[in-house]
């Protein structure tokens, strides 16, 4: 237990530290990047003087060691600044679109998981044969596809081919005088597209990971011991092969799940969808130096929780794993 709760408050600080390193890091790289933002702001026409004042209002004109003490202050006491796009706080400006990250990243986290295990299941114990060789060939195809021609051919065929589901967004104009079902049923044809796009990808390389682990437990001392005492097969790959195999499938499934909470920027830009990712891009487009550094450090804090709730997950499994420092 000692050794446990150690490894577990070195974990955070190790974060914390992550954590850091990550907003110093977009800092600089944003104060490196050309251009400046406060050029769209004002014309060309207009006099310097009001060029300055807007600088002096957004904090620019202070020299950089200053700007980063601040900004490192300000940041890890809960205060993101304002954005200058927006003119309101980062944090309610991210909170606005976080909500619809979060509940795409879960639903399609759901289905990558779902996907991978019916399909191992169905290849598992039947190695070589037909259908374990279609599953993995088709699995490695779509792996090998990047998301976003996904995407875009999804878009052609099912909205500019067949016109069955829109192609962006995720309500139509009519939204407002739907009732409550025809609403959700109006939701659910927006995102049935981005749900795929996001989904395959990540079942497919879940199914590789499970299928390789599920391959290697399939003829285990105990596994063949369970068989020469008559305990069916189906039982054997539900009850044990399964559970043993998901282990270290986490690890992949904490990374997975911590992009797409992060925001799945190349989706949600190409069906027009309210999430971080998009925001993300926008808020690089437009120099929104508080806003960009916002989206990253809220990017990069559910990508270390995913993982380290995976480890945790991990070592509640197979507490075997605490001895050789999971979380360590």
């Amino acid at each position: 237990m000692i050794k446990a709760g150690s490894l577990i408050i070195k974990r955070i600080v190790n974060s914390f530290l992550l954590l850091f390193l990550l907003a110093t890091f977009v800092f600089l790289l944003l104060r490196a990047a050309p251009g400046d933002p406060v050029s769209k702001y004002i014309s060309p026409t207009l006099h310097p003087q009001l060029a300055e004042n807007l600088r002096d209002s957004f904090g620019l004109n202070e020299s950089a060691l200053s700007q980063y003490i601040d900004f490192i202050t300000e940041t890890f006491t809960g205060n993101l600044g304002i954005s200058f796009n927006y003119r309101v706080p980062v944090a309610s400006v991210i909170m606005e679109f976080l909500p619809f990250t979060i509940m795409l990243a879960l639903l399609s986290f759901s289905l990558q998981m779902m996907i991978a295990i019916y399909f191992s299941l169905k290849a598992a114990g039947k190695k070589g044969s037909k259908r374990d060789k279609f599953i993995s060939e088709t699995s490695l195809l779509i792996y090998a596809l990047p998301s976003f021609f996904i995407g875009v051919l999804l878009i052609y065929l099912f909205s500019e081919l067949a016109g069955i589901f829109p192609s962006s967004g995720v309500k139509s104009f009519s939204y407002d005088e739907m009732n409550i079902l025809e609403k959700l049923a109006d939701i659910i044809k927006h995102l049935i597209l981005p749900l795929i796009t996001l989904t395959v990808t990540g079942a497919a390389v879940m199914y590789r990971y499970l299928r390789t682990n599920m391959d290697e437990v399939f003829n285990s001392g105990y596994v063949m011991y369970l068989r020469s005492n008559g305990v069916g097969e189906k039982e054997i790959i539900r009850k044990h092969i399964l559970p043993n195999s998901i282990s270290p499938l986490i690890a992949v499934a904490g990374i997975e799940l911590g992009i797409l909470l992060s925001g799945t920027l190349i989706t949600e830009v190409i069906f027009g969808l309210p999430g971080m990712g998009r925001l993300t891009m926008m808020a690089i487009l437009q120099r929104d130096y508080p806003l960009v550094t916002g989206c990253a450090l809220v990017s990069g804090v559910l990508i270390v929780m995913s993982n380290f709730i995976a480890d945790l997950v991990k070592y509640k499994l197979d507490k075997r794993l605490l001895a050789k420092g999971i979380l360590d």
